[in-house]
């Protein structure tokens, strides 16, 4: 072979040699960056579908499936605490409490804010506690309410629309706007059912207005010298309508001087119609049921503000005569009435003590 072909052949050698040396970079360079290029593989979720079988599985172990007895032991439960607690309260309530007093006397211990027994006969306070100070007296309001209305002679046979304003925000009524209904079956409504609509609804409707009859209630407070009583409204919902154990037990002693309120008020269960549609109510006055109180009459009274409140004329059972017995703060519903089962009962074992041999106090009536 010829020295060129030679020479001619080594080049072709060496630079084959160089290409497969570069190759593999070249291929690599090549495939990363078409890597670059593609998209990115989607991501592959380790999370089951909602409806999937493990999802369900999961979902049935953190929220249980409802069960009805479940449920129905649920409230047993929730209704036999309930009553326990009940139990517990009335077995403490039952029991009277006493103290003794700065003479050495032994005394009732209220668990009320404010109490008094009244003798409405001699205007003897035969026992007081706080009866002086002024509180919030609730749907006791009422009882002024149907005072200064009846004062007109109104025909309690009328019939009168109630209106919008009077139900809304009532919070205890029976009672629907546009409905007719009398000024008697009203009157009931407010002092048996303690129904707020209806006394808005009797002031609204008197000759006064419903911005007069409030300032009219204010007059016959001062007019019947209860000092420590103001009203700004006829339903006793307002926490500013105030007065005194005092100032109530002489209110209720002349509102049971009346003997249609006396009876409204003594009245346990009552029926009527309105213009749509029937009705009966029952008397928030627990007092009415027991066989051995003589109840003359009485009003209840509860807004947070005020707690729970009685007012009540009682007849005492050794004598032919009657005292009022005012409750005012008590803790609970029961509360204000074995309170004034308590009271009654120790002013009774006094009575001789306190009316004297004649029917008079044996000391002048406490001045205020």
């Amino acid at each position: 072979m010829p020295i060129p072909d030679v020479t001619r052949f080594v080049r072709v050698c060496v630079t084959c040699a160089v290409v497969l040396a570069l190759a593999p970079l070249s291929s690599a360079s090549g495939q990363s960056a078409a890597a670059k290029r593609l998209p990115a593989p989607p991501k592959v979720s380790t999370r089951s579908p909602a409806n999937s079988p493990a999802a369900t599985a999961a979902t049935a172990t953190s929220k249980p499936a409802y069960s009805a007895a479940a449920a129905r032991a649920r409230r047993v439960r929730l209704y036999r605490a309930r009553a326990s607690a009940r139990s517990r309260e009335i077995a403490v309530l039952t029991q009277p409490r006493f103290k003794t007093d700065a003479q050495g006397e032994i005394v009732p211990d209220i668990r009320a804010e404010a109490a008094i027994i009244y003798n409405p006969a001699t205007g003897q306070v035969l026992w007081e506690e706080k009866a002086f100070d002024k509180r919030s007296i609730a749907s006791i309001t009422k009882v002024m309410t149907a005072i200064c209305f009846l004062e007109d002679n109104p025909d309690l046979s009328e019939t009168v629309m109630v209106d919008r304003a009077d139900t809304r925000g009532a919070s205890v009524t029976r009672l629907r706007a546009y409905e007719r209904v009398s000024l008697q079956n009203l009157l009931h409504l407010a002092l048996i059912a303690s129904d707020n609509a209806a006394a808005r609804t009797l002031a609204r409707t008197s000759s006064y207005g419903a911005q007069g009859f409030v300032a009219r209630m204010n007059e016959k407070a001062a007019e019947l010298g209860l000092e420590d009583t103001h009203y700004v409204d006829p339903s006793g919902l307002l926490s500013e309508n105030v007065s005194s154990a005092y100032d109530m037990a002489r209110l209720i002693a002349y509102a049971t001087d009346d003997d249609l309120l006396s009876t409204i008020m003594r009245t346990q269960e009552y029926s009527f119609r309105t213009s749509r549609r029937g009705l009966t109510i029952h008397s928030t006055n627990q007092l009415l049921r027991a066989s051995n109180i003589d109840v003359r009459g009485g009003k209840t009274g509860f807004i947070t503000r005020s707690g729970y409140c009685l007012a009540t004329l009682l007849r005492l059972p050794e004598l032919n005569q009657s005292v009022a017995v005012v409750v005012l703060g008590a803790r609970s519903n029961a509360g204000r009435f074995w309170e004034t089962r308590h009271l009654l009962d120790w002013i009774s074992s006094k009575a001789q003590l306190f009316v004297g041999r004649e029917g008079q106090p044996p000391h002048p009536p406490a001045q205020h």
